[in-house]
């Protein structure tokens, strides 16, 4: 959830400084985009894996310090809870063998991680899973919270603001699930596989609108997310129980923290800064010196968090540079998925970001955002509307994005090997309509096991390493 701060106690002169800092910022921000000071350079890929990590019983264990501890890698980080960790990739140019580079770096971190959570105080293993079936409510506690600042901070503002001074969850799926928490613990039983793209500057309103309208495909062929605290209910429950987790009054407008969205971007992703700047209060007004790297901007951009969210960045120049979050797809199955996954996002993303750059038309935002919220409760059970037509989700990806995926792939100089590699995992899922999800729900069906049952032989699956689609119930 973002970097670090320094304290977590403020007063309204600190809210009224941050204020003018961000608005000072976002000035000069449209500056840099007049100036064209920020990098157009070609397209850089790279990822954030949340997982979980647990004890025998596949329960969620407190041990994140003590795994960071001896992990000593700076490719992994805390996340909200002490059960939660992050894991990250060196970015790398998308061209040649990338995703064959990114899977082989992901699985060596991994392993590497495994045999660190095998002898901690309580021996432990990870997980990739959007939504744990073990996870229970007694779990969700100050407690429990990492130890940052931030996330501390987080919680008080978060709270402060709550429209009825705790969290309503209301999610209507195959079963019902309603609760009240006094926490943003919630947000803490959420996993994901959040796909990061630099891309040039000028064409960056373009990535950004491409991710959008591909979010949906995207939420079909991904989904890994069916059971919460014992209940049946989207197949990316991730979803709703995100956006309801940091569900905030907002004095400013009613635009929600937690969102798919306003709209399409017209010239700039700068637009998206001005939104942040006109349309949400400020969270966390830690004041820093002016070092150049709009730090307020930036602070102030990590606390809202759409579904595709433009990022500032620098490189080790100190150029800066804009980068696309694709927040929407869970965790897991397997790393080869996971990369089948980006290979058909990158494809799609550089396609359209192509097509949109030379002109061709956007779908109604209306649209693409129905899209997403149908693709979320039924993947491929349900039609979506494509450009005004209405379609499966199974015609749509094989015969339609699947090609457009390999084109955009061999436009970025991607090595035939892995655009075949992936791809043909990504076909074979929408061939099988097996997911993550629907794996899960067919196995307890088969037979009528518990949410430890399942999770332990998920688990076992994983480490396997074959793609979900051959996965057998």
């Amino acid at each position: 959830m973002g970097q670090e701060i320094t304290n977590t106690s403020f007063s309204k002169k600190d809210f009224k400084i941050f204020h003018s800092c961000l608005k000072q910022e976002t000035e000069k921000l449209r500056e840099w985009f007049k100036q064209g000071l920020l990098s157009n350079d070609n397209l850089i890929g790279g990822f954030e894996i949340e997982s979980w990590l647990l004890d025998r019983t596949y329960r969620p264990v407190p041990l994140n310090k003590e795994f960071l501890e001896q992990f000593n890698n700076p490719l992994a980080s805390p996340e909200l809870a002490k059960f939660s960790l992050e894991f990250n990739n060196s970015p790398r140019n998308l061209i040649n063998t990338v995703f064959t580079s990114f899977q082989l770096e992901l699985e060596d971190t991994w392993r590497q991680a495994q045999d660190v959570a095998r002898h901690l105080s309580t021996p432990s293993l990870l997980l990739m899973i959007g939504t744990l079936p073990t996870f229970q409510l007694s779990a969700l506690n100050k407690d429990s919270m990492s130890d940052m600042k931030r996330y501390r901070a987080l919680n008080e503002q978060i709270m402060a603001r709550c429209k009825k001074k705790y969290l309503h969850l209301y999610i209507q799926g195959n079963e019902l699930l309603e609760l009240d928490s006094g926490t943003v613990m919630l947000e803490a039983t959420t996993a994901s596989f959040q796909i990061h793209t630099q891309v040039p500057a000028q064409d960056a309103h373009n990535y950004y609108n491409a991710a959008l309208m591909i979010s949906a495909p995207m939420v079909v062929v991904a989904a890994n997310s069916p059971y919460i605290f014992g209940k049946d209910l989207w197949n990316e429950t991730r979803i709703p129980l995100f956006e309801q987790s940091i569900d905030t009054a907002n004095p400013i407008s009613s635009m929600n923290r937690v969102s798919f969205g306003s709209g399409y971007m017209e010239n700039s992703v700068l637009e998206s800064f001005e939104e942040n700047l006109d349309k949400f209060c400020v969270l966390l007004p830690i004041i820093e010196k002016d070092d150049g790297t709009l730090s307020h901007l930036r602070l102030h951009n990590g606390t809202i968090w759409r579904w595709n969210r433009p990022l500032l960045g620098f490189n080790e120049q100190g150029q800066p540079h804009i980068r696309i979050e694709h927040r929407a797809i869970p965790a897991g199955p397997t790393f080869i998925d996971m990369i089948a996954n980006a290979a058909f996002y990158y494809g799609l993303q550089h396609y359209w970001g192509q097509m949109f750059k030379d002109g061709h038309a956007l779908p109604e935002y209306d649209e693409i955002k129905s899209n997403f919220y149908t693709a979320a409760m039924h993947s491929f059970e349900h039609s979506i509307t494509w450009f005004g037509e209405e379609i499966k989700p199974v015609q749509l990806i094989q015969n339609i994005l699947l090609p457009q995926a390999e084109e955009g792939l061999k436009m970025l100089n991607i090595s035939l090997s892995d655009i075949n590699k992936y791809l043909s995992i990504m076909a074979a899922r929408v061939d099988n309509q097996q997911t993550g999800a629907s794996w899960q729900r067919k196995y307890v069906a088969l037979h009528k096991c518990d949410m430890t049952e399942l999770t332990r032989i998920y688990h076992g699956l994983q480490e396997s390493g074959a793609p979900v689609h051959t996965w057998g119930n």
